[in-house]
C-alpha cells in the first residue's frame, strides 16, 4: 500500500511538470483568477494618470516647454479615462454587477471604491476642465461653423456664449483650480491601484508599502512616454514642425522619472531581501524561472536600463535633432513595454506561486474571448481610436502652431 501511494504522488508529480507545474500545488492554484484583462487595467489607469500630471506641470507649474502638448495631454487622458474601467468590466462576465458599487456603496472595500473614484476624476476633474480650457473655441466655433457642426458646438457650450474679458478669465481661473484639485486626484487614481495588491497581507510578492508609490511613479513614467509618443506621431502625420524645446523637456522629465521609479523598485527589492521571509526561495525560483524574460528582460533591461541611459545620452550629450528625435521614439516605446511588462509581473506573477510557498504554476494566455489576446489588444487600440475622434472635434493644436513654437523656443532658450 505505501509503495501506492509512493508510486501515485511520483506519477501525479510527473504530470504536473509535464504540464509546466512544479513542486506542491493545491488544485485550485493551477488556474489563475486574474488574467490578461486586470494587467491592462492598472496600465491603462496609469496612462490617464501620466498624461493629466504631465498636463498640469504647464497649467499650474508653468513649464513653458509643455505649451505644445498640453491640450494633447489632456484629451489623451480623457480618451484613456473612457476605456480604462472596461477591462474590469469585461473580467466581471456580468457588467451590470458593477451598478452594485453605486447602489450599496461598500466603503470598507478598496476595488468597490474604485466607482466613485472613477466618477470623481472623470465628470469633475477632467470633463471640466476641458470645457473650460475650451469653451472659448466651442463659442467661436459654434458661430462659424454651420449645419449640424455648428448646433452640436452651441449644445456642448451649455449655453454660456459670453467671450468677454471677464469671462474668460474666470474660464482660466477655474481651469487652474481644478487642475490643482486634479493632480492629488490623478495620485489617488493610480495610487489605489497600488493599495489594492499592496494591502493583500496573505500574498508575499503584493503585500508592500511601497507598491502605491512605486505604481504612481510607474503611472508617470508611462504618461510621459505616452504622450512623448503621440506627440511626434501626430505632429509627423500632421507634416508640421515638431517643437524640440517641447520634446527635450519631455526626454529630460522621461528620464528623471525613470531614475526615480527605478530607484523605488530597486529599494522594493533590497527591502524584501534583508527581510528574507520564509517567501524568498519560491519568489527567487520564480524570478529566475516564470518571470525571467518578463522581469529581467523586458522590464528591467530593456524597459528601464535600456531607455535610461538612452535617455541620458539624446538630452545631455551632443548629437543632432534628428538623431535625438529617432533615440526619444525608441526609448519611450521601450518604455512602455516596461512599464506593461511591470503590471504582468505584479498581477500574474503574484499568482504563479502557491499559498504554501512550495510550488509554481504557469499562466496560460487565451487568443479568443473576453479574457484573450485580441480582446486586450482591442482595448488597448480604442483609447487612440478614441483620441483621433476628440481631436477632430476639439482640435488641441493652436490656428498659430508655428508662433507658439517659436514663442516657446524663445522662452526656453532665455531661462
Amino acid at each position: 500500500m505505501p509503495f501506492t501511494l509512493i508510486s501515485l504522488l511520483h506519477l501525479l508529480t510527473i504530470t504536473a511538470e509535464s504540464h509546466g507545474f512544479s513542486g506542491y500545488m493545491y488544485p485550485n492554484e493551477y488556474e489563475l483568477q486574474w488574467g490578461l484583462l486586470i494587467v491592462v487595467y492598472p496600465y491603462l489607469t496609469g496612462l490617464v494618470a501620466g498624461a493629466f500630471i504631465l498636463a498640469s506641470l504647464e497649467r499650474v507649474f508653468k513649464v513653458s516647454a509643455l505649451r505644445p502638448i498640453y491640450r494633447l495631454s489632456l484629451l489623451s487622458a480623457l480618451a484613456f479615462m473612457i476605456i480604462a474601467p472596461l477591462p474590469l468590466l469585461a473580467h466581471l462576465g456580468h457588467p451590470e454587477r458593477c451598478l452594485e458599487m453605486f447602489l450599496t456603496p461598500h466603503t470598507k472595500s478598496a476595488m468597490a471604491m474604485f466607482g466613485f473614484v472613477y466618477a470623481w476624476y472623470l465628470s469633475v476633474v477632467l470633463l471640466l476642465e476641458i470645457w473650460f480650457d475650451y469653451r472659448e473655441n466651442i463659442v467661436r466655433w459654434s458661430n462659424e461653423k454651420r449645419g449640424i457642426k455648428k448646433w452640436f458646438y452651441k449644445a456642448l457650450s451649455l449655453g454660456a456664449t459670453s467671450v468677454s474679458p471677464e469671462s474668460i478669465k474666470f474660464d482660466h481661473k477655474m481651469g487652474k483650480i481644478i487642475t490643482i484639485i486634479g493632480i492629488p486626484s490623478a495620485f489617488l487614481l493610480h495610487g489605489y491601484v497600488g493599495f489594492i495588491f499592496g494591502s493583500i497581507k496573505a500574498n508575499p510578492w503584493w503585500s508592500s508599502v511601497l507598491i502605491p508609490i512605486v505604481f504612481l511613479f510607474s503611472a508617470i513614467v508611462s504618461g510621459i512616454a505616452l504622450m512623448l509618443l503621440i506627440y511626434m506621431i501626430t505632429t509627423m502625420f500632421r507634416w508640421k514642425q515638431i517643437s524640440m524645446a517641447c520634446l527635450n523637456k519631455l526626454g529630460e522629465l522621461l528620464f528623471y522619472a525613470i531614475m526615480i521609479d527605478f530607484s523605488l523598485e530597486l529599494l522594493d527589492f533590497i527591502h524584501r531581501l534583508y527581510e528574507s521571509e520564509e517567501s524568498i526561495s519560491i519568489l527567487s525560483e520564480m524570478i529566475s524561472n516564470r518571470l525571467f524574460v518578463s522581469l529581467i528582460v523586458a522590464q528591467i533591461i530593456m524597459g528601464t536600463l535600456v531607455p535610461m541611459v538612452s535617455l541620458g545620452i539624446a538630452r545631455f550629450g551632443r548629437l543632432p535633432d534628428e538623431l535625438r528625435r529617432i533615440v526619444y521614439f525608441i526609448a519611450a516605446l521601450l518604455v512602455q513595454v516596461g512599464i506593461f511588462s511591470t503590471r504582468w509581473n505584479v498581477v500574474i506573477g503574484g499568482q504563479l506561486f502557491s499559498k504554501s510557498l512550495r510550488g509554481l504554476t504557469v499562466y496560460k494566455m487565451e487568443l479568443f474571448g473576453l479574457e484573450g489576446l485580441f480582446m486586450t489588444i482591442l482595448f488597448l487600440i480604442a483609447p487612440i481610436l478614441i483620441l483621433f475622434v476628440l481631436t477632430k472635434i476639439l482640435p488641441p493644436w493652436p490656428s498659430d502652431e508655428k508662433a507658439v513654437i517659436r514663442d516657446t523656443e524663445k522662452v526656453v532658450t532665455a531661462k
